[in-house]
């Protein structure tokens, strides 16, 4: 199968549109609480921006006072408003506390629902997205770029605000007091904003290729961790290592970039910031010596009162513009995360446009069937026709494929007119070399792919029109590769039908010959299994899986190599059990061991995606074709 290199995260989408469909997300998930800690952001912005205008202020009364030498009248003035900044003070700190606390609530919150949608979303990708996306740059989206996301938005998007509310303020108070002084700062933003342009344009760039390469690092490192068996047996390790150093450098030079360009941006905006005060400095006291006529909103005269405010607020002016750039940065890799996420929520889930469902039925006294609503362990499709009339097929396992054709890209055709029936409780083999088109033949009877043409029917019905989790709820499969959850291994087992008793678990087991290995396990049953079942052996895995597909009872059984990874005394003890699986069932082996597939009513041979030869057994050794070739040792499945 081609492996498409294409990752969600590489559709790329403008800043500001991953910005905006950032803040509909989070007030979708606190529409009360989000504008309450944005009305309390606010006040401590503009609360921040007051102390200026006291300044100014007190330094006026002190001026005019000691023109007079009335200082009882100055300190009393003073005093009140020393009383008002600290009450000021008080409510900020309030402020300050609620919306940090709210903003926890929030952050947290927020990650734990795109968590959810995350998961979830995954759960309705179809096959083809596992199969073609590194499995270590699908976890990246639950550990980094959530991660980022989290210090974008409780730390950088509240600092961004509170600076840009606190410049707005104070730019304000700078006109109000004195245009001409305001000019020379504007002269200095208007420097700011092209470096801030400048620097933070190319920062933006390295930060969304950081996450891309971090991605591919955590998948790599996943892949070595799963195959280090495999790389120690083929003494592979210094071929590792320059393969983790390749992937680490780029990550290296991509991060490295990305912080060089941000982390040069604070000491330019802030050696700017000393220019443009002590230019704010020197204009100021040179108007007050020439006694220039002051240009203001408030029609104050210009004076000492004015001037060392204006170097305050100047001071503070340039101070919010280096921690809105500061959190730039952050703001950068946030959204490089949330675009990455909110990549994997737009992929495509699993289209299903089936309306046949599975029903517990029974037979009526005229011999049809009708839907019950207790389990009866008699199963039908229920077919609703547009003429408003619904009919109940009952479920037999008649699978029948007529001239399939399919490609897993459309301009590579692996399956070429494949036509084959299996009436209920046949026992089909496909038998071929590695690449044939085993797997994908078992692969389309599940859904897992759609087929490109021709039709598949299942009891006579197309399997287009049957709901995908129904279809595969009356399937069965044992695969090669065994996956085990961690839990006991009654709950591994009941994997298959979780509403089993235990006594149905255990004849499963009994079935696929598990229970004599699973009771001598240290807890029986109830033994934990963790890491795969890294405690069990290879055979016992694949057990517990083939009971696991005993329990679910369906009418039809796909084996891929169920039993390649069992030992020869192993795989006698399977077989016993598979074949009182297979009995009643319709079932598609897949095997390389031929003496697996000798009973079976019918044994497919394939080559390059067609079906070169079909029959018995014993029809296909009097044939002496390929089959009869790979029986007799004359050609090798490779």
């Amino acid at each position: 199968m081609p492996s498409e290199n294409k990752s969600a995260a590489r559709r790329v989408q403008a800043p500001g549109t991953v910005l905006r469909r950032l803040a509909r997300t989070l007030i979708s998930f606190y529409p009360v609480l989000l504008p309450v800690a944005l009305v309390c952001i606010l006040l401590n912005a503009v609360v921040s921006s007051l102390p200026s205008i006291f300044m100014q202020n007190a330094i006026a009364v002190v001026d005019a006072n000691y023109r007079s030498g009335d200082w009882g009248a100055a300190s009393g003035t003073i005093a009140r408003l020393l009383v008002i900044l600290v009450a000021l003070y008080l409510l900020s700190l309030a402020a300050n506390v609620c919306y940090t606390q709210l903003m926890a609530i929030i952050t947290q919150g927020t990650l734990a629902k795109l968590r959810e949608q995350m998961f979830d979303h995954m759960q309705d990708l179809p096959i083809r997205y596992f199969d073609t996306h590194n499995h270590g740059d699908i976890m990246s989206f639950y550990t980094n770029d959530i991660d980022t996301l989290r210090q974008m938005i409780s730390q950088s998007l509240p600092q961004m605000l509170i600076s840009g509310v606190t410049l707005l303020s104070v730019f304000c108070i700078m006109i109000y007091y004195s245009i001409w002084l305001a000019l020379v700062v504007i002269a200095g933003v208007v420097v700011m904003t092209f470096v801030v342009r400048a620097v933070s344009g190319r920062s933006a760039r390295y930060f969304l290729r950081q996450q891309e390469a971090l991605a591919r690092t955590e998948g790599f490192v996943e892949e070595m961790m799963n195959g280090q068996k495999v790389v120690k047996v083929f003494c592979h390790e210094e071929g590792a290592k320059a393969d983790f150093d390749r992937i680490n450098d780029d990550l290296f030079e991509n991060a490295e970039k990305a912080n060089r360009y941000a982390n040069i941006l604070m000491p330019l905006l802030g050696n700017i910031g000393n220019v443009m005060y002590v230019i704010v400095a020197l204009v100021g006291g040179a108007l007050l010596l020439g006694g220039a006529p002051n240009l203001s909103l408030s029609g104050m005269a210009l004076s000492i009162s004015i001037v060392v405010p204006f170097l305050n607020m100047t001071r503070q002016f340039a101070g919010s513009v280096s921690q809105v750039s500061n959190q730039v940065n952050m703001v950068i890799m946030g959204l490089a995360g949330a675009h990455r996420i909110f990549a994997l929520l737009d992929e495509e889930p699993e289209q299903d446009e089936g309306y046949v469902t599975l029903v517990n039925a029974r037979e009526t006294a005229d011999g049809s069937m009708e839907e019950y609503p207790e389990r009866t362990n008699v199963w039908a499709w229920k077919h609703p026709h547009h003429d408003g009339t619904v009919t109940y097929t009952r479920l037999r396992g008649d699978v029948r494929l007529f001239d399939v054709d399919f490609g897993y890209v459309p301009e590579k055709t692996v399956l070429h007119n494949v036509s084959l029936y299996a009436k209920p409780g046949q026992k089909v083999a496909f038998v071929g070399s590695t690449g044939a088109g085993k797997t994908t033949i078992t692969n389309l009877i599940n859904r897992f792919y759609d087929i490109a043409d021709g039709k598949i029917r299942y009891d006579g019905i197309n399997i287009n029109k049957i709901k995908k989790a129904d279809l595969r709820r009356s399937l069965g499969i044992v695969l090669q590769d065994t996956n085990l959850f961690t839990g006991t291994v009654m709950e591994n087992i009941r994997y298959g039908n979780l509403d089993a008793h235990d006594d149905e678990c255990i004849a499963a087991a009994q079935l696929a010959g598990a229970d004599d290995f699973i009771r001598r396990l240290p807890d029986g049953y109830q033994t934990m299994l963790t890491g795969n079942g890294a405690n069990l052996s290879q055979g016992q895995r694949q057990l517990l899986a083939i009971a696991r597909a005993a329990v679910a009872d369906p009418p039809v059984m796909i084996l891929d190599e169920a039993t390649s990874s069992i030992d020869t005394r192993t795989e006698a003890i399977v077989q016993r059990g598979m074949d009182a699986l297979m009995t009643g069932r319709t079932t598609f082996v897949i095997a390389h061991r031929l003496s697996t597939v000798q009973n079976a009513n019918a044994i497919m041979v394939l080559d390059h995606g067609r079906i070169i030869e079909r029959g018995t057994h014993d029809d296909l050794i009097r044939l002496k074709g390929t089959y009869y070739q790979l029986y007799t040792g004359a050609l090798e499945l490779d």
